[in-house]
């Protein structure tokens, strides 16, 4: 299965919708971990919601999704820039609750923000509220209150696989509003007959049919999505120097070396004496 999003455009209304389907960039993510099967899942779909929202930015630039708590689930961290490059991560008790389906009581006490961060301008941050018990029923409210645009997700995980469906309904711009709203509803019905099952096994031509054959939404391109870190060396010594002189000094002379691993990717990037005593020198 290749990694990607189609968008699909239904005409003569002011409806959207995006369909996401990934497996190769899932393997990059989990394959160096030993996350338990819950943790594989959520993360999954955190992925496939990022990388559907990000499907809304209009400029170039990257929104991440970040959940941290005093749960078992300390923290969840999915990235999707505009380009497609997706990456995730998660931090997680040994022990699990028994209701393993359940978001907030995965994360506890816990707080969920959406960053949107465009290469040029000002960064933006939203609250997701906590009110659901899965990942798309938070998104969901996060668009009814932060973007008052109705919105509905379905997300889908298992067997290192995920997918992930978006309707949005936009501002009425094509279309009259009473048009949009008998529009809507029939398709939010119809998508919403779609099972987990179906999301994750169908092809993206064979869900779009089977759903929407009585209104064939227009498909432009299909845009392909792959895993991609934006560690580099340059951002590791950001890193290091933000622990302040006396760190550094007192690393300098009790180890003599560095090396810091990417939470991500698992790169590694190693600053011997030398390296060190010119990050010193640079905060002198």
């Amino acid at each position: 299965m290749q990694d990607q999003k189609q968008r699909f455009l239904f005409p003569d209304s002011d409806i959207r919708g995006e369909l996401i389907r990934l497996e190769s960039s899932l393997a990059s993510i989990t394959g160096n971990r030993d996350y338990p099967m819950v943790v594989q899942s959520l993360i999954s779909e955190a992925v496939v919601a990022v990388a559907l929202l990000a499907s809304t930015l209009k400029f170039k630039g990257r929104l991440a999704l970040q959940a941290q708590g005093k749960g078992p689930l300390s923290l969840l961290m999915a990235e999707c820039s505009d380009d497609g490059k997706v990456r995730a991560l998660a931090r997680h008790a040994e022990s699990l609750p028994a209701d393993r389906t359940n978001l907030p009581a995965l994360l506890g006490e816990g707080t969920m923000v959406i960053t949107i961060s465009p290469e040029q301008g000002r960064q933006y941050q939203g609250i997701v509220p906590l009110e659901g018990p899965d990942l798309a029923t938070c998104l969901e409210g996060y668009f009814r209150q932060s973007e008052q645009l109705p919105t509905r997700l379905w997300l889908a995980a298992g067997n290192g696989r995920a997918a992930g469906l978006m309707l949005q309904r936009l501002p009425n711009q094509i279309a009259e509003a009473d048009h949009n709203a008998i529009t809507w509803e029939h398709l939010e019905t119809l998508a919403s007959t779609l099972s987990g099952e179906e999301l994750l096994d169908l092809d993206t031509a064979t869900v779009l049919h089977r759903l929407f054959h009585d209104t064939p939404p227009q498909l432009p391109p299909a845009q392909p999505m792959a895993f991609g870190c934006t560690c580099s060396r340059e951002r590791t010594q950001r890193a290091l120097v933000s622990l302040g002189k006396e760190e550094l000094q007192a690393i300098l002379d009790e180890q003599g070396e560095a090396t810091l691993t990417c939470d991500f990717c698992g790169h590694q990037e190693h600053f011997d004496a030398v390296d060190l005593a010119e990050l010193i020198h640079k905060e002198t």
